[in-house]
């Protein structure tokens, strides 16, 4: 195991690693770096870039790919910005620890349990999505039974230690990374017709504008594209997270922030360009089979549907079992800085965080049933009062690298190893294309009730914060007063 000089405790944020583990909390580095080298690439490859891309495409056309590339440039700088505070002070809590110590207490409570709320609804999500491919296989258990089966597999994998989960996370990921990396090869050959066997004609780049140009949707299309594909860029920040149980923190979080870049372009530009280079972007199976299933079959290779299913249910279990290790983390982070009940901060001797994995998944039981029950109103509310807050997360993120530049500076700067590019000018232009991205979703009939949903849960947990600080401040003050007027006597 690589060693890492200790930090004084008062040098540390909550959850900062010191030796082989977190000093007063008892996480231990159970994360090897090939664990961590599979997270970061693997997080950028949702189950929603399977699933979702084909309305992207039939809403936008072959301009998709400006949606694609300008959320990449943000969440490359967003990931440029967060890697630079955690190369510098790596943590569990992660951005939401940072915006603890640069902006508030107020914003890291508020952020985290944001970020905590949106992930235990992706458990929900993700369940539902693995079960019912599961029970079309297997069409004997109830699809309510497959989602709870999965659940328990992989709430036993977290609960066994932050190994497992790693190595879970490596080889699911492994198979998305595999899955894409020969897709994008063979589709590579098939466009320019020297597959063999295949029975895509081979049109080249020809489909990129044969069907009303590049923009056939106009201009406007690319904005409409973004609002669609935002979304299945989270989870790249998880790294982050996941290294405070790293055996090297540092390095990992320099190697994930370094290699964001070719990631997306390969993973997200690079799948999406071939599916508009093997079908003209209007063909009726995009939408019908999606995307990569339409395709694949479209090259030739018999029972495509099947195996994207394969690799669509992979997807769903590596963003489980990732969504369920970064929900407890964050909710241990906050009762570690005493946001949460101090229980979530207790780890037993694995180093896991038993209560914190617990309570999160509960959380998402009750929404796999509210999911079951009540599709269309109460997880409805549950879905749409979430949709929003990844860009709340990266919009904090932003705010927060302005001010800990400084206070990395101030207080030690020979740790400024990974350094934002153009600061503080690119910095301020991702916050403006963020606030961009969410003022435009209030005019749109799609994204409007996510935004505004989600700016209510918001709101809430901001209030809840306030006031909790304020108590606490009375007592403190009122503490103070009593010491005082004892010492005086």
């Amino acid at each position: 195991m690589t060693s890492q000089p200790s930090l004084a405790k008062e040098d540390r944020l909550p959850g900062e690693p010191g030796d082989a583990q977190v000093p007063d909390s008892g996480l231990k580095a159970g994360l090897k770096n090939r664990h961590l080298s599979m997270i970061a690439i693997g997080g950028v490859i949702g189950a929603g870039l399977f699933v979702g891309s084909g309305s992207g495409i039939a809403a936008a056309g072959p301009a998709i790919l400006l949606s694609y590339a300008l959320v990449g440039v943000m969440v490359v700088f967003v990931m440029r910005m967060l890697g630079e505070m955690a190369a510098a002070r790596p943590s569990s809590g992660s951005f939401s620890a940072y915006a603890d110590r640069a902006l508030g207490r107020w914003a890291g409570f508020s952020i985290g349990w944001l970020y905590w709320f949106f992930w235990v609804v992706v458990l929900a999500v993700e369940a539902t999505a693995g079960a019912k491919i599961l029970h079309d296989w297997v069409p004997g258990v109830p699809q309510w039974g497959w989602a709870l089966i999965v659940m328990v597999v992989l709430t036993a994998t977290n609960l066994a230690s932050v190994s497992s989960y790693g190595e879970f996370e490596f080889w699911f990921a492994g198979i998305k990374v595999v899955a894409i990396g020969g897709f994008v090869i063979i589709g590579l050959l098939a466009v320019f017709g020297v597959l063999p066997g295949s029975d895509n004609p081979g049109e080249g780049f020809a489909h990129l504008t044969d069907a009303g140009g590049f923009f056939p949707k106009g201009y406007g299309a690319i904005l409409t594209g973004v609002l669609m594909v935002v979304f299945s860029f989270m989870g790249s920040e998880i790294v982050t997270l996941a290294a405070g149980e790293s055996e090297d923190p540092r390095r990992a979080v320099t190697k994930a922030t370094n290699s964001v870049i070719w990631r997306i372009a390969v993973f997200y530009l690079g799948s999406i360009f071939i599916v508009l280079t093997l079908l003209k972007w209007n063909d009726p199976s995009i939408v019908a089979d999606g995307s990569y299933v339409a395709a694949l079959k479209t090259i030739g290779i018999p029972h495509a549907d099947q195996i994207m299913n394969v690799i669509v249910l992979t997807a769903v279990l590596s963003c489980l079992n990732s969504g369920l290790y970064t929900a407890s983390r964050m909710a241990f982070s906050l009762g570690e800085r005493g946001d949460a009940p101090k229980s979530f901060a207790r780890t037993n001797k694995r180093g896991v965080p038993r209560v914190a994995i617990l309570s999160s998944v509960v959380f998402g039981f009750v929404a796999v049933f509210f999911n079951y029950e009540w599709p269309d109103t109460v997880f409805a509310f549950l879905l749409n009062s979430s949709g929003a807050v990844a860009l709340f997360v990266w919009l904090v993120i932003c705010f927060t690298q302005l001010r800990m530049r400084g206070i990395i500076l101030r207080e030690q700067p020979e740790k400024l190893t990974v350094k934002m590019w153009g600061f503080p000018y690119l910095t301020w232009l991702t916050i403006g294309m963020i606030s961009f991205v969410l003022v435009y979703m209030l005019f749109d009939d799609s994204g409007r009730e996510q935004v505004l949903l989600s700016l209510l849960v918001a709101a809430i947990v901001i209030v809840i914060a306030v006031v909790k600080e304020k108590v606490l401040a009375g007592r403190a003050a009122a503490y103070s007063g009593v010491k005082d007027d004892v010492t005086a006597s």
